[in-house]
């Protein structure tokens, strides 16, 4: 007979034995200090320095990727003397594609701006590099360390049966637009939905890279430029974050495209692009009673047609 004085301590070794690799590197990423995070990321984020990024004021929020670096993220609270009836709720978000450096880089440049009437009016949730694996890969990558494109993993209804079959039919089976094997099949998408849950903003910005335009999704008057870059509605597909917020939460999503992945634009483009956001927002964002509320009637026309595989 055996003896469950000896089996069960046994069985606990084991599985403490399975676990111990995982777990003491999500430990050890837990510890990283600012500095050391910091520089690990720069190397891959034009024009941002060690200093600026040690300052930025980023925080883990007590999630990691895949290969358990923390994913990072910021509150900036409003100073109650904007002219809305309670002050707007924006999360910014990027380097959700690992390869499009210059979309990490760039939210935090923007940092320096914070201190206008207009941002300081404003409730900010700040998540600059959403893929950090995909970031700090051998050779960046547009996915994360699934191979999954962050950015097709959204919950859309019917994913199941639309994510694949555009994947398959529309992008040829393109690896890098690979939509994963369910919807929030990734730790990092599933962190956005739940910053989505919790913060309830009243519009997102994700900033991408190299196509040079302004996409848009959702209600509200969509703007017409940013700095150079123009509006220029590509459609939607399934999975996509404008999707999912946009067109079936009800909740706007300005897809920023910079022109160049690796490249940042000159310093007076990135303050463009930063102040006309922000005279946007200002002029014609406004706060939602129910931000995550469906919008179904949106939903329904924005199945007219699917977008371009491109993005």
């Amino acid at each position: 007979m055996l003896n469950a004085n000896l089996i069960v301590p046994a069985l606990l070794m084991a599985v403490a034995a399975v676990l111990a690799p995982m777990s003491a590197y999500a430990a050890k990423s837990v510890e990283l200090k600012p500095a050391e995070w910091c520089e690990r990321l720069i190397p891959r984020m034009p024009t941002v320095t060690q200093s600026a990024c040690e300052q930025a004021g980023f925080l883990p929020t007590g999630r990691h990727s895949l290969q358990g670096f923390p994913l990072l993220a910021k509150d900036v609270k409003a100073n109650g003397k904007g002219k809305k009836k309670r002050p707007l709720r924006v999360l910014l978000m990027g380097g959700i594609h690992g390869d499009e450096l210059t979309s990490a880089a760039i939210v935090y440049r923007w940092l320096d701006g914070m201190s206008g009437p207009i941002a300081q009016s404003i409730r900010w949730r700040i998540m600059p590099v959403v893929n950090p694996d995909g970031l700090l890969a051998k050779k960046a990558s547009r996915m994360n360390a699934n191979g999954v494109d962050l950015n097709r993993n959204f919950p859309t209804p019917d994913w199941e049966a639309e994510a694949p079959a555009y994947w398959q039919t529309r992008t040829r089976s393109d690896p890098r637009r690979f939509p994963g094997k369910a919807p929030l099949s990734e730790p990092e998408s599933r962190w956005v939905e739940h910053e989505m849950q919790v913060f309830k903003p009243d519009v997102i910005i994700s900033v991408h890279a190299p196509y040079g335009v302004l996409d848009f999704d959702g209600p509200a008057q969509p703007p017409r430029k940013f700095g150079r870059l123009l509006l220029n509605r590509v459609g939607i597909y399934p999975g996509s974050l404008g999707n999912y917020s946009g067109v079936h939460k009800n909740v706007p999503v300005i897809t920023i495209e910079l022109p160049n992945a690796q490249k940042m634009p000159p310093k007076a483009e990135v303050r463009r692009i930063w102040v006309d956001m922000l005279n946007w927002i200002n002029d014609k964002v406004e706060p939602q009673e129910d931000p995550v509320k469906e919008a179904k009637s949106s939903a329904r026309s924005a199945k007219a047609g699917l977008g371009s595989p491109a993005r």
